[in-house]
């Protein structure tokens, strides 16, 4: 046994597994140097191919579990009920942001999109602490200890006219990496049913029935003053920075086609199975929440994602609000027979990463590519993660997984 302080050179061999690639499992090994996926051995009969290499590495038997990329989730808010667990409660942001970062490798996520929301509502979705958390990232990235790749998604709701000189700045210091525009309002969206988005600010603002009226009404006038010209100049200064761009709750072709037309490729939680259709047929990428997928259901009676994705319509599944539902709901996926094991983890890794424009570098075992990889385990229908490897560097070890020389 080795301390891990030991794989500072990056340099891993990774045996014994099945490891799940683009588009087939095979019994292999892959062998890691730099941080850098520098071979892939899948011909067991030939035990010199990696052997080779045995005295400069650090050997980690997989046991016959998965090799499978790290995990990319493109839209998790969660950091926002870390920070903000209650209404009107506030946490430190370090304090609130390691004790999070700390979990994700757990969950094996190697690339996590916090998803921050400008806009009015809870707190925490003020500019004060979103800037505040947006630099406390940006500062937090630079040191060696990180466990994770965080990267910004920056959620703006459109009524919010007072944060779009933020918004720009944000866009124009290069500090997003991902944006999506968001409209929650009554009577649209995932709020389309009656009463469901008052009972929203009653739970998320801490207000009572009485309040609710005047926060709509606001709300509706500022929505007022919202122009086509003023998201078209939104998303065409983010395309000039290569800011990647998506739309939240889209319930109608016609949005569909003005999103498309602004440039927009994701498709965040379409709220119907038509929608969803006619969205992919325009080429947009359809995220969806795995969530939905465990409970085989939305928790606001939305579309089923497990429908779509069978349907061949689903390309992305992010954690949405519940970051370990992602590796149990490809799992699940595979179980019920709806993908094969290659589909299926392609949904949390390649796909989202082709989404975001990162594939290049992460998203698949491949020869060239950042090795981001976690090994895991299934037993009685439940996975589970027994290591996680960022960037070749250990991050998380479960005590059953061995490291030796």
């Amino acid at each position: 046994m080795i301390n891990s302080n030991q794989l500072d050179d990056k340099n891993i061999i990774i045996y014994n597994g099945k490891l799940v690639l683009e588009n087939l499992v095979v019994e292999g090994t892959v062998i890691v140097r730099q941080g850098i996926i520098m071979d892939i051995v899948t011909n067991h009969s030939d035990e010199s191919q990696w052997h080779k290499y045995r005295h400069d590495y650090i050997l980690v038997d997989a046991k016959g579990s998965f090799v499978i990329p790290g995990m990319i989730d493109i839209h998790c808010d969660a950091i926002e009920k870390e920070i903000q667990p209650r209404p009107n409660t506030l946490f430190p942001i370090p304090f609130a942001f390691q004790e999070f970062e700390a979990k994700l490798p757990l969950h094996g996520i190697t690339t996590m999109f916090h998803s921050l929301s400008l806009g009015v509502g809870l707190s925490i979705r003020g500019e004060h602490l979103v800037s505040e958390l947006i630099d406390y990232i940006h500062q937090y990235n630079n040191k060696q200890s990180v466990l994770a790749r965080n990267l910004i998604h920056l959620r703006y709701e459109v009524s919010y006219l007072a944060g779009r000189p933020m918004l720009e700045q944000l866009i124009t210091k290069k500090r997003v990496q991902l944006l999506s525009l968001m409209d929650h309002a009554p009577g649209i969206g995932q709020y389309h049913r009656e009463g469901s988005f008052e009972r929203y600010v009653m739970k998320n603002q801490g207000v009572t029935m009485e309040e609710v009226p005047a926060i709509v009404e606001e709300l509706q006038e500022r929505r007022k003053q919202v122009t086509k010209e003023d998201l078209a100049a939104i998303t065409a200064l983010a395309t000039q920075y290569r800011i990647p761009l998506a739309a939240h709750d889209d319930d109608s072709e016609e949005k569909i086609k003005a999103n498309v037309d602004m440039g927009i490729n994701i498709s965040e939680f379409p709220i119907t199975q038509e929608v969803a259709r006619f969205a992919q047929a325009q080429a947009m990428q359809l995220c969806l929440g795995a969530p939905n997928i465990v409970r085989g259901k939305s928790h606001d009676g939305n579309l089923s994602a497990k429908e779509i994705i069978e349907a061949g319509k689903g390309q992305v599944v992010c954690s949405d609000y519940h970051p370990s539902a992602m590796l149990l709901a490809i799992f699940k996926l595979v179980e019920e027979q709806i993908l094969s094991m290659p589909e299926a983890v392609k949904l949390v890794t390649l796909n989202p990463a082709q989404a975001v424009k990162m594939d290049e570098r992460i998203g698949s075992i491949r020869i060239g590519k950042v090795a981001d990889l976690i090994i895991v385990d299934y037993h009685n229908q439940m996975p589970s993660v027994q290591m996680t490897i960022l960037e070749g560097q250990l991050v998380y070890s479960h005590k059953r997984i061995a490291l030796h020389t």
